[in-house]
C-alpha cells in the first residue's frame, strides 16, 4: 500500500504538463503514481467548483475541505482507493468547531462518532488566533500569527490523540523546513540575517516542528508539555545524510531546474509504526507544481499488539477485510458522512461507467428491475416509414395483435391543413456581365489606366412574331418574385437551344479618353515611398529586440519589479537561464550569470544583425 501527498498548487493545474496532460483524467493520475492514498493541497477551488469528473470516480472515495469564502485558496482533497482501505472517519479542522454534517460541532459530538483529540479552551486561548478562522479560512492577513498559532494547534492536537492510544499519521505542505540541510538558501539567509546556527534551529516555527519529531534538534531546554518527539520522519529516516532532498522550487526564479529549493512536504509517522514503513522517497522528476510528489511504502503486514496482520485489515473497519480481501463491498451509505459523494449535489448520482455494471442480484428483488418484473412490460408496437410528396416524414402504426386488419389496405393519408410555399424563381444572370478572361500581370499594370467597355445587350430575336421562350420562362407563375427580364442567350440556355443571331448590327462602344502611362521612374519612387512607409510604422509598433545576456551571449527574458519601493512595476531584462544550486548569479558557468538591463533604458542597439 502506498500514501502520497502532494501540493498540486490548483486540483488542475497537473493536466497541463506531461505526463498528466496525456489523458486529462485523476484515475489516470492515480495509475501513474501508483498510489493507494492521495493527499493533495492546495486546490484552490470551492465546493461549486466541485465536478464529477473530481467525486464520481469509480472505485475510489474522496473528501475535500475546501475554504467557504476565499477564491481560489487553499483547499484539501483525500482520495482513497476502495480495494485497499477503508476510512472508519473524516473530519476537516484541527479544532473541531467546524459543523459536522448533522450541524453540530466535531467537539460536541458523542465519543463513539468524532476522531477526538481536540485542544481544550486553555490550548485554544494560548494559539492567539480566532479558532474558526484558523480551520476555515486560513491565515486572513495575518501570516506570521497563522503559521505560529497552525503549527501550536498541530503539536496539541497530535499529542492529544497520542494520549487517547492513536496511531497518528501526518501528511502535507507544513510550511517548515527542519534544518539548513532541508533548504538550499539557508546559508545565505543566515549571511544576510547575521544569525548563527543556533538562531536559525530556534525560530519560533521550526523550534516547535523539531521538538515534535523524533531526534529533531532543539537549542536549550525543551518547552513544557513538549518533552518527546513523537513523530518520525520518514523520508528523512531512509535518507539521513542526503543532500538536495527538496520538495519546493520557487517558480518566479525557475529554481527548479539548478535544484535551488527546500523540503517543506513531509509525510511523518508515530514513533510505534516505525516497522510498518517499507520505503520512501520524493518523485522530484514529475512536474505539474511548484512541489513534488512525496510517497511511503508500507509493508504488506504489521505487528499490532503482538500479532501480525495484514496491513489492510489494520487501515478499515473490522470485517470489511479479513487476511487481506475485501469481504464487504463500498457502498455509499457505508462511508463516512464527510464523504465527498454523500453532498446532496452528488448522492443521487452516478457516473456512465457505473450505468452499465450489472447490479447484484438481492434475494428479494431478483430478476427485477426497481421491483418491476421485465416480463411484466408492454412490448412497444412497430412502426413502419411512410413516404410523403411534401418531404414530411410521416410514422404509421400497424399493431400486430389482429390480423384482420393488417391485412387491409392502409387509408390514404390526411392533407397537411397548411398548403406549402411555392419556391421563388431564382434570379437568372445575363451574359452582360461576363469576367474578365485577363488579371493585372505586374505592379505596373496597377497605375495604368484601363478603359470600361460598355456592354450593349442586345435585343430579343423574335421570328415571324412569335417569341422563342418556351411558355414557362415567357410567362412566369403569378406567385414569382419580379425580376429582370432575361436576354435572349439566357433564354436560350435554359431551353437548351443555340441563341439566333442577331440581325441588326450592334452599336459601337464610345472610345474612352485614355491618359499617358506614366514612366517608370515615377513607379519605383512611388514603391520605395511605399516600402519606406511601412518599416517606419513596423518599427514603430514593435518591440525592441531583447538584448544578449554577457555571460552566455543568448537572449535575456524580461521580468517585472514585485518588490515594494521606487522600482516597483517597472519591466527588466535579465539571464533566461535558470539559478544553481549556490542561489547566486554566477560567471563563467552554466547558470544565470549578472546581465541586469532596465527596459526602459534598452533600444535595442545591442542586437545582433539578425534582429534589425
Amino acid at each position: 500500500m502506498r500514501l502520497t501527498t502532494w501540493n498540486v498548487n490548483g486540483i488542475r493545474n497537473p493536466f497541463s504538463y506531461p505526463p498528466w496532460n496525456t489523458a486529462r483524467t485523476f484515475p489516470a493520475m492515480f495509475d501513474i503514481l501508483a498510489t493507494d492514498i492521495l493527499v493533495m493541497q492546495e486546490l484552490k477551488i470551492q465546493r461549486k467548483d466541485l465536478r464529477d469528473d473530481m467525486v464520481l470516480l469509480d472505485g475510489w472515495d474522496c473528501y475535500f475541505s475546501l475554504p467557504k469564502h476565499k477564491k481560489g485558496y487553499s483547499g484539501v482533497g483525500v482520495y482513497t482507493r476502495n480495494a485497499k482501505c477503508a476510512p472508519i472517519r473524516a473530519e476537516e479542522g484541527l479544532l473541531g468547531v467546524l459543523p459536522s454534517a448533522s450541524g453540530v460541532p466535531y467537539c460536541e459530538l458523542p465519543e463513539g462518532e468524532s476522531v477526538g483529540g481536540y485542544p481544550d479552551e486553555k490550548q485554544v486561548a494560548e494559539l492567539g488566533v480566532d479558532p474558526a478562522m484558523l480551520d476555515a479560512e486560513g491565515s486572513n492577513g495575518m501570516r506570521d500569527d497563522f503559521r505560529y498559532g497552525f503549527i501550536c494547534a498541530l503539536d496539541s492536537r497530535i499529542r492529544n490523540l497520542r494520549k487517547m492510544g492513536k496511531r497518528v499519521v501526518l501528511v502535507g505542505d507544513l510550511n517548515v523546513s527542519r534544518s539548513e540541510l532541508d533548504t538550499a538558501a539557508a546559508a545565505e539567509d543566515c549571511r544576510k540575517a547575521g544569525i548563527t546556527h543556533e538562531d536559525y534551529i530556534s525560530t519560533p516555527n521550526r523550534r516547535i516542528f523539531n521538538q515534535l519529531l523524533v531526534g529533531g534538534e532543539v537549542v536549550g531546554e525543551r518547552d513544557e508539555g513538549r518533552e518527546e518527539g513523537i513523530l518520525w520522519d520518514t523520508t528523512r529516516g531512509f535518507h539521513p545524510e542526503r543532500k538536495g532532498m527538496y520538495t519546493h522550487w520557487e517558480q518566479k526564479i525557475n529554481a527548479r531546474p539548478g535544484n535551488y529549493g527546500s523540503r517543506i512536504d513531509f509525510i511523518l509517522v508515530a514513533e510505534s509504526m516505525r516497522s510498518w514503513i517499507k520505503d520512501a522517497n520524493i518523485q522530484e522528476g514529475l512536474l505539474g507544481s511548484d512541489h513534488c510528489p512525496v510517497f511511503v511504502d508500507f509493508n504488506e503486514s504489521a505487528e499490532v499488539d503482538g500479532e501480525r496482520k495484514p496491513i489492510m485489515d489494520i487501515m478499515s473497519p473490522p470485517g470489511v477485510f479479513v487476511d487481506g480481501v475485501r469481504k464487504q463491498d463500498w457502498k455509499i451509505a457505508s462511508a463516512p458522512p464527510f464523504s465527498a459523494k454523500r453532498l446532496p449535489e452528488f448522492a443521487q448520482r452516478r457516473s456512465i461507467k457505473s450505468m452499465f455494471m450489472k447490479k447484484s442480484e438481492s434475494s428479494s428483488g431478483e430478476g427485477t428491475t426497481n421491483g418491476i418484473k421485465p416480463e411484466a412490460a408492454t412490448p412497444l408496437p412497430e412502426l413502419s416509414p411512410v413516404k410523403s410528396q411534401a418531404s414530411v416524414s410521416e410514422m404509421t402504426v400497424e399493431p400486430s395483435q389482429t390480423p384482420e386488419r393488417s391485412q387491409k389496405p392502409p387509408s390514404p393519408k390526411r392533407k397537411l391543413s397548411v398548403p406549402a410555399k411555392e419556391k421563388p424563381v431564382k434570379k437568372q444572370k445575363t451574359d452582360s456581365s461576363a469576367p474578365s478572361t485577363k488579371g493585372q500581370q505586374s505592379l505596373k499594370g496597377f497605375f495604368s489606366s484601363q478603359s470600361k467597355s460598355t456592354a450593349v445587350t442586345p435585343p430579343s430575336p423574335v421570328a415571324n412574331g412569335k417569341s422563342e421562350l418556351p411558355p414557362t420562362a415567357a410567362t412566369p407563375p403569378s406567385t414569382s418574385i419580379a425580376t429582370n427580364r432575361p436576354t435572349a442567350s439566357a433564354a436560350a440556355k435554359a431551353s437548351g437551344e443555340s441563341p439566333a443571331p442577331s440581325t441588326e448590327p450592334a452599336t459601337p462602344p464610345p472610345k474612352p479618353i485614355s491618359s499617358p502611362p506614366p514612366s517608370e521612374h515615377s513607379i519605383n519612387r512611388t514603391i520605395l515611398a511605399a516600402e519606406a512607409t511601412q518599416r517606419s510604422w513596423s518599427t514603430l509598433f514593435t518591440k525592441p529586440p531583447a538584448p544578449l545576456c554577457e555571460g552566455h551571449g543568448e537572449p535575456c527574458k524580461s521580468m517585472q519589479t514585485k518588490k515594494k519601493g521606487s522600482n516597483q512595476g517597472r519591466s527588466f531584462w535579465m539571464c533566461a537561464r535558470p539559478l544553481g544550486p549556490s542561489g547566486e548569479k554566477e560567471r563563467g558557468t552554466e547558470w544565470r550569470c549578472g546581465t541586469f538591463v532596465w527596459c526602459s533604458e534598452w533600444s535595442g542597439r545591442g542586437a545582433t544583425r539578425d534582429n534589425d
